[in-house]
């Protein structure tokens, strides 16, 4: 049989030995008359002319027993999936191209490549066709799902442009939320629990955004990095992802916690889809949504004038609150908890009557009412569970305690 090649000299035989074989079927695939310039880099190829798929099929039958065959149309499969050509990728991997093949100086694989240049329908096919979708690359450590969920920080930073520098400067970062290709490899089995070595996580990238949003040169531009966030989370989710998971800086759930006021409407979504609010190896000895919640309004009523803004979060917390005492039948607060609002300038009693509550609930046999909120609740997931509410053949009262939302206008709503 044929040796295999030699690590070190990898790059070298490309270029001496299946180079041909390379450039004649990518000359195959390029437009004619395009200006001067490499096919490799060229946008400009016909995906769908039959005849040039054909005469791809003959160059390939003719050499098939050639030597370095398989190098040569293995590699030639990198270069039609970064291009994104579907149709020449097909009949590559029909006549032998090893999806496992890593490029000589990146050491990407196809998979690695298609999800880099944004190439769903490819990612689809190699998908498919069986790609190992949690393979790390050699030098950075990288499966296909963290290059997806990376996708809007990696063209700017190939471009020696920092992500910040990025989130003020774009216009067009909502072309390159690449949510398409991180469906695809979950829908094929993508490892949502991998991290780097590093300690990296699905979630990492997803926080690292959300802290750019107050960033962002527009509202617009915000609120994109906002859906696709969020988007992105339903995904994880769906399939599995942990977003409690310890260690604190590497969970999506207490990076929102600490600022609920500014991403309420993911915290809620996180709640409402079993999310637990306490770390979820540990428990609230490690880290407590209470203890957060309690935290964050009483820093920020002890530095603001604002009657508006404190109002607002004042009912933000309530419904928090209420959310994390929905989500179970018996709550669970760290050991010797207590809440010090001295140092509120208002809602100071409001937030001990919160506190109260919250501990009575933890001591005494809970009310009925609580019970069935929190049966009902559970009944009626997945998320949202807002509009299954909202048409059960109850009192506007009982939808209103079941609905918890402090935020919303009043009962017409229903």
């Amino acid at each position: 049989g044929q040796s295999t090649m030699p690590f070190l000299h990898g790059f070298r035989r490309i270029v001496l030995e299946y180079q041909p074989l390379v450039d004649e079927l990518l000359g195959l695939l390029a437009m004619p008359n395009t200006e001067r310039q490499s096919s490799l880099e060229s946008p400009a190829c016909l995906d769908g002319d039959r005849s040039q798929l054909s005469a791809v099929r003959r160059v390939l039958e003719r050499e098939t027993h050639s030597p370095f065959y398989q190098e040569g149309v293995s590699y030639a499969l990198l270069k039609v999936t970064e291009l994104g050509l579907v149709p020449a990728a097909e009949i590559l991997l029909e006549f032998g191209a090893d999806l496992s093949f890593e490029d000589p100086v990146t050491y990407y694989t196809p998979l690695h490549i298609a999800v880099l240049r944004n190439q769903p329908d490819v990612v689809e096919l190699l998908v498919h066709h069986g790609a190992d979708i949690n393979r790390r690359d050699r030098i950075h450590e990288s499966s296909p799902l963290d290059l997806a969920s990376e996708e809007p920080e990696r063209l700017p930073c190939l471009r020696r442009k920092t992500a910040l520098l990025h989130a003020l400067a774009s216009s067009d970062s909502g072309q390159i939320h690449n949510t398409d290709s991180i469906r695809l490899l979950l829908e094929g089995g993508a490892d949502v629990r991998a991290a780097t070595k590093d300690g990296d996580t699905v979630f990492t990238y997803v926080i690292y955004l959300l802290g750019e949003m107050p960033y962002s040169r527009t509202d617009e531009e915000a609120e994109d990095i906002e859906r696709f966030c969020f988007r992105v989370t339903q995904l994880l989710l769906a399939h599995g992802a942990n977003p409690s998971e310890c260690p604190a800086s590497e969970s999506l759930t207490h990076f929102c916690l600490k600022s609920f006021n500014d991403y309420f409407p993911l915290l809620r979504f996180l709640l409402e889809s079993g999310a637990a609010y306490n770390c979820s190896l540990h428990g609230p000895s490690c880290w407590s949504g209470f203890h957060i919640t309690f935290e964050h309004l009483c820093w920020h009523l002890s530095r603001l004038d604002d009657e508006t803004y404190s109002a607002d979060l004042i009912q933000k917390g309530q419904t928090l609150l209420e959310l994390m005492m929905a989500s179970s039948q018996a709550i669970q607060l760290p050991s010797n908890f207590e809440v010090n609002t001295s140092s509120c300038r208002s809602h100071g009693e409001k937030v001990q009557t919160l506190f109260r509550s919250l501990k009575q609930l933890e001591r005494s046999p809970q009310a009925l009412k609580h019970l069935c909120r929190v049966f009902i609740r559970q009944r009626l997931k997945p998320w949202p569970v807002d509009d299954k509410i909202k048409a059960l053949p109850l009192p506007d009262r009982l939808k209103w305690y079941l609905l918890i939302d402090h935020t919303a206008a009043g009962h017409e709503d229903l």
